[in-house]
């Protein structure tokens, strides 16, 4: 996994978290459902990330 790469995915994900718990915190479902979609994605990219690197070795 590049560094670059990782580092976004990183970023996403705990972008993600922290966005879907303030807007749990403060009841606004669709922050809350933003977060959890951004969080998802940050997944998403470290996933395929992986997988593009278990394909190099």
């Amino acid at each position: 996994m590049s560094a670059g790469e990782k580092a976004k995915a990183k970023t996403e994900q705990a972008r993600g978290k922290a966005e879907e718990a303030l807007g749990s915190a403060v009841g606004n479902d669709r922050m809350a459902a933003e977060g959890q979609a951004r969080k998802s994605k940050g997944d998403a990219r470290e996933a395929k990330e992986k997988t593009k690197d278990a394909f190099k070795h």
